[in-house]
C-alpha cells in the first residue's frame, strides 16, 4: 500500500525541479557531450539561390592537415526522403537534398562537408573547396499542397450582407531563434556497428526511425538521445540535412562524430516560421452579427519540407472561423515552394495566423458598426451550451465558456479602464490604442506512452515518451505520479527523451506533452497504485499507450494599451492583461511561464522581427546585428488571468498553453497600434510595428499622401 499523501500536488505552483543544475552551469547540452577523439563536420554552403552544379574541386580540402574525407552530393546521394506529415493534400513533393546534388535551390544549401579533427580545421578546409555553380534565375514559386473548405452559402451571405469589411495580412517570415543552436554529437560502436546520437530535438523517436529510413539501417543499430535543449519552438521538431551527415558520416567512416551550427548557419539554414499572407472578407448585418467568412491563405515553404512543413499552412486555414457564429464559411490554404530555407512550425504554427486575420476583421467589424470591440466578439461567440461544436472546417471545440474570458478582461483586465485613459491622453493630442483580441488554441492529437515502475524501496521511476526542451515537463509529471500515487515527489524520478530507456512517444509538439503524456503517465500510476493497492509485491513496471479523443481547445482573450511616439514612431506597450483557459492546471507557474515566455514571442513578432531576403535572394538578416530580437526591458508588465474548465478530451483535463502568448498577443498589439493611429485615418498596418513603420504610417496620414 502506498503511503497517504494530504498535500495535493495537482495544481499545486511546486519550484521546477530542473532549474537547479541549469542555473548552476551543470546542464548537459549536446554540444557538451565529450566524445573520444571525434571529427568535426564543416559545410560548404552555396551562395546563390538557384543554379546549376557544374563542378565541385575538393582536392586541395582533402589534402589539409587534420581532414579525414571530404563528401560531396554524388557520395549521399541514395539515402531516402524525409517522411512529411499530410496534413494537406500534396501536389507536389520537393526532394530531400542531404548534400546538394545537380542544383543548388537556396542560399546556404549545403553543397560539400568536410570532416577533420577539429572544428577550426574542418572550417578551413571546408574554404578550400571550389565550388563552379552557375547561377540561374530564382524560379517562381510552385504549388506545393492546397485544401478548401466550404459550408453553408458563401457568396448568399456577402450578396447579402448589409456590412463587409475586408483585410490582408502579411505576417514577417521569422527565424525561431532558440538559445542553443542546432547540435548534434554521434559515438559509434566498433562492437556493435551502431551509434549512440545526441541530438538538440523536439522529437527523439521520430528523429531515430527517420534516420533508420532515411540511412537504410535496422532502427536496432540507433539510439538518439535527446539531452538538455536550449529552446526550440518548433525549430527542431523535424531532421535536418547535416543532422543525418553527421550519422551517415559516422556509419560511413565509423568514427565518432560532431556539429554545432553557427548562430549565421542557424538564419541561413534552420528552419523559418510564419510568412504567411492571407485575405479575409466579413460579412454581417449592421447589428453586428455575423454571416458570412472567406479567406484566402498563402504559406510560404523553403526549398526542402521538414516532417511539418504543412502544418502552418493547415492551421491558418482550418483554425478559422475560430469560436465565432458565422453562416456561411469558405476558405482555402495553399503551400508555396520558394528558393529559401525551409519553412517549418514555429510556436503556434498557423494558430496566430488564423487568429490573426479573423481578429483583424472583427476590430474592422466594430469600427464599421459603432459596437464595443468586446461587445461584437461576445455577440458572436459560441455558448458553453453550443459546446461541442463542430466547425465550418469540420474541427471540434471540445469545451469552454468563451464569453467568460471577454468578461474576465473587461471585469479585471482593465479594459474599461484602459479605454477611459485612451481618451483621455488622446484629448492631449497623445498617440494611444486599446486592442483587444480572443484566440482559440488546439493542441495535439493522437497518443503517447508513459511507464511507471516502483522498486523494493518504494521509490518511482517515471519514463516518458514525451520529449522536453525546458517546459518543466519532469516538474509536472512528478506532480501527476505523486497525486496518483499518494507518495511525496520526492520518492519519484522522471526520465524522458531517451530512445534507450524510455517507451516511443511522439514528442514534444502542438502544446501535447501534458494533456496527452501526462495523461498516459496518470492511465500509467492508476494501474500501479489498482496493484499495489491490492497487494501486490514490489518491484511492479506499468507501461501504458494512451490516446486522447481528439484535440483539447485552449482559449482566452489578450489586452494590450499601446502608445506612440508622434515624432520618432517608437511604440510602447504600456500595460497588457492576458486571460486564458488551460483546462485543467497541473502547475500555475509552469502555466505562467509558457504565457510570459509565448508573449514575449508574439512582441516579437509584432514589433521587432523579421528575415528579409532581397531581390537576388541573399539573406539581409544574417545576424542579431540586424535580426532585432526582444529584450527584457521591451517586455510590459503582464496582469494575468485564469480559469479551469476541464477539457473532456484527455483523462488529465489539460489544455494547451504552451502557444497562447503567441498567438493572442500579436493581434492585440497590431489591433492597438491601428486604435492609435484610427483618429488620423489609419485602417492597416504590418507587422513588425517597427518606429520606422510607424512613423511612416503618422507621416502618410498627416500630409495627406495615399500609402
Amino acid at each position: 500500500m502506498m503511503q497517504d499523501n494530504q498535500a495535493r500536488d495537482i495544481g499545486a505552483p511546486v519550484p521546477r525541479r530542473e532549474d537547479a543544475a541549469l542555473v548552476r552551469g551543470q546542464g548537459l547540452y549536446t554540444d557538451d557531450v565529450a566524445l573520444d577523439a571525434p571529427l568535426h563536420v564543416a559545410f560548404l554552403r552555396s551562395p546563390v539561390p538557384f543554379g546549376t552544379i557544374d563542378a565541385v574541386d575538393t582536392d586541395e580540402a582533402a589534402g589539409a592537415e587534420g581532414v579525414a574525407g571530404v563528401f560531396t552530393g554524388a557520395d549521399v546521394a541514395d539515402l531516402g526522403d524525409l517522411a512529411v506529415n499530410p496534413a494537406l493534400p500534396i501536389t507536389y513533393r520537393p526532394d530531400f537534398p542531404v548534400l546538394a546534388t545537380g542544383h543548388v535551390r537556396a542560399v546556404g544549401q549545403p553543397v560539400a562537408a568536410v570532416l577533420a579533427d577539429s572544428a577550426a580545421r574542418a572550417q578551413d578546409a571546408a574554404e578550400l573547396i571550389f565550388a563552379d555553380i552557375a547561377d540561374a534565375p530564382t524560379p517562381a514559386p510552385r504549388l506545393v499542397a492546397e485544401k478548401h473548405w466550404r459550408s453553408g452559402d458563401a457568396e448568399a451571405a456577402f450578396a447579402g450582407a448589409e456590412i463587409v469589411v475586408e483585410c490582408t495580412l502579411r505576417h514577417p517570415r521569422l527565424a525561431p531563434s532558440p538559445m542553443e543552436p542546432r547540435a548534434i554529437a554521434v559515438a559509434h560502436d566498433a562492437e556493435t556497428g551502431g551509434v549512440t546520437v545526441w541530438l538538440s530535438t523536439q522529437t527523439p523517436h521520430r528523429a531515430r526511425s527517420e534516420l533508420a529510413q532515411i540511412l537504410g539501417v535496422d532502427a536496432a543499430l540507433i539510439r538518439v538521445i535527446a539531452p538538455h535543449v536550449g529552446g526550440a519552438f518548433g525549430m527542431k521538431a523535424s531532421l535536418y540535412p547535416e543532422e543525418v551527415f553527421a550519422v551517415w558520416a559516422a556509419f560511413r567512416l565509423k568514427r565518432n562524430v560532431k556539429w554545432t551550427a553557427t548562430r549565421s548557419e542557424e538564419f541561413l539554414a534552420a528552419t523559418h516560421g510564419r510568412g504567411v499572407t492571407s485575405h479575409g472578407a466579413l460579412a454581417l448585418t449592421r447589428d453586428g452579427r455575423f454571416t458570412g467568412l472567406r479567406a484566402r491563405v498563402e504559406a510560404p515553404l523553403g526549398h526542402w519540407l521538414p516532417n511539418s512543413g504543412l502544418i502552418t499552412a493547415w492551421n491558418a486555414g482550418r483554425i478559422l472561423p475560430s469560436a465565432y457564429r458565422v453562416g456561411a464559411v469558405d476558405v482555402t490554404t495553399r503551400a508555396m515552394m520558394h528558393a529559401t530555407a525551409a519553412m517549418g512550425i514555429y510556436r503556434g504554427a498557423g494558430r496566430p495566423e488564423a487568429n490573426s486575420l479573423m481578429e483583424r476583421l472583427i476590430d474592422k467589424a466594430a469600427a464599421a458598426t459603432g459596437i464595443d470591440p468586446l461587445e461584437i466578439r461576445a455577440r458572436n461567440l459560441l455558448g458553453p451550451a453550443d459546446l461541442p461544436h463542430t466547425t465550418a472546417t469540420g474541427e471540434v471545440l471540445d469545451s469552454g465558456d468563451y464569453a467568460r474570458a471577454l468578461d474576465l478582461l473587461r471585469d479585471k483586465g482593465g479594459y474599461v479602464q484602459a479605454l477611459a485613459e485612451r481618451d483621455a491622453r488622446r484629448a492631449r493630442g497623445e498617440l494611444v490604442g486599446v486592442g483587444t483580441g480572443f484566440y482559440i488554441e488546439p493542441s495535439g492529437s493522437g497518443w503517447e506512452t508513459a511507464r511507471v515502475s516502483v522498486d523494493e524501496n518504494g521509490d518511482v521511476l517515471v519514463a516518458s515518451g514525451s520529449s522536453s526542451q525546458g517546459h518543466g515537463r519532469e516538474t509536472a509529471f512528478a506532480q501527476i505520479a505523486a497525486d496518483t500515487l499518494n507518495i511525496p515527489m520526492d520518492r519519484i524520478t522522471v526520465h524522458c527523451g531517451d530512445t534507450g530507456t524510455c517507451p516511443e512517444g511522439i514528442g514534444a509538439l502542438a502544446s501535447r506533452s501534458t494533456a496527452i503524456g501526462g495523461s498516459a503517465v496518470l492511465r500509467a500510476c492508476e494501474v500501479l497504485r489498482a496493484r499495489l493497492d491490492a497487494g501486490a509485491n514490489a518491484p511492479q513496471n506499468v507501461e501504458v499507450r494512451y490516446t486522447n479523443k481528439g484535440p483539447a481547445w485552449g482559449y482566452g482573450a489578450y489586452l494590450v494599451l499601446l502608445s506612440i511616439d508622434r515624432v520618432t514612431g517608437a511604440p510602447r506597450i504600456e500595460r497588457a492583461a492576458c486571460v486564458d483557459d488551460t483546462g485543467r492546471i497541473i502547475n500555475p507557474t509552469l502555466v505562467a511561464g509558457q504565457i510570459l515566455g509565448g508573449f514575449a514571442q508574439g512582441l516579437g513578432e509584432a514589433l521587432l522581427e523579421q528575415v528579409v531576403y532581397d531581390d537576388d535572394g541573399q539573406l539581409l538578416t544574417g545576424s542579431f546585428m540586424d535580426y532585432a530580437m526582444p529584450r527584457a526591458a521591451d517586455m510590459p508588465p503582464l496582469d494575468l488571468h485564469k480559469f479551469e474548465t476541464p477539457s473532456p478530451m484527455n483523462v488529465l483535463g489539460a489544455k494547451g498553453v504552451g502557444e497562447a502568448g503567441t498567438i493572442g498577443a500579436p493581434v492585440a498589439i497590431l489591433n492597438a497600434a491601428i486604435d492609435a493611429l484610427r483618429p488620423l485615418g489609419v485602417e492597416d498596418l504590418d507587422m513588425p510595428l517597427t518606429a520606422q513603420t510607424l512613423w511612416r504610417a503618422i507621416r502618410t496620414a498627416e500630409q495627406g499622401i495615399a500609402p
